[in-house]
């Protein structure tokens, strides 16, 4: 089984990432359950704007689809923004905007028989906010989004530390990142067992 982490947080490499580390927290659950997992920093990316596959010369986002395709899971990470997921996760989720009109050989859209999940990271309350506009935009595109496919840290409203400034919360949210990883693992493979077929003509 193989899962794919796209990060999209606004600090290009080599800067530390708030979102990174708790997302590793997901990764190392997951590969705990047998997964190969690969990890991408979309904003080291030059993912172009757009809703095609290929948006023309240096565009990254085809590498990037072609290991969506390859993965049975896939996790978005995003910091919390003015409220909203970051303009990198949008960007992100415009770009596989174009699976939703891509069907498999069997009539399925590409997206299904895949699982998603959610990981948040921010200073400032807007998680769970965060959490439904990313997970509505999967199930749009025909990701399956099990229950509680999600974890996040925020200490609440107004400004305040930092992930890696503050350990407070930790443990809960690696706590809830584990349980994610099982479930998004367990559906995956329900999924692969009894694939969902095609939609009625």
């Amino acid at each position: 089984m193989r899962a794919l982490v796209v990060n999209c947080t606004l600090k290009p490499s080599p800067q530390t990432s708030n979102t990174e580390a708790l997302a590793d927290t997901v990764v190392t659950a997951l590969r705990g359950h047998g997964a190969e997992v690969d990890v991408v920093r979309a904003v080291d990316l030059n993912i172009k704007p757009g809703v095609e596959n290929d948006m023309g010369e240096g565009d990254d986002w085809p590498d990037v689809r072609e290991k969506v395709l390859s993965s049975q899971i896939l996790v978005i990470a995003s910091p919390t923004w003015l409220g909203h997921p970051s303009s990198v996760a949008q960007r992100v989720l415009e770009r596989l905007d174009a699976m939703i009109s891509e069907t498999d050989d069997e009539g399925r859209p590409v997206a299904f028989n895949r699982v998603a999940g959610v990981v948040v990271t921010g200073n400032e309350d807007g998680a769970h906010h965060v959490i439904s506009e990313i997970s509505g935009a999967l199930g749009d595109i025909g990701f399956t989004v099990p229950g509680q496919a999600w974890t996040y840290w925020h200490l609440g409203p107004g400004p305040g530390p930092d992930y890696l400034d503050d350990d407070r919360g930790h443990d809960w949210a690696a706590s809830t990142g584990r349980a994610m990883a099982s479930n998004l693992v367990h559906a995956a493979r329900a999924l692969g067992a009894m694939p969902v077929p095609a939609p009625p003509s």
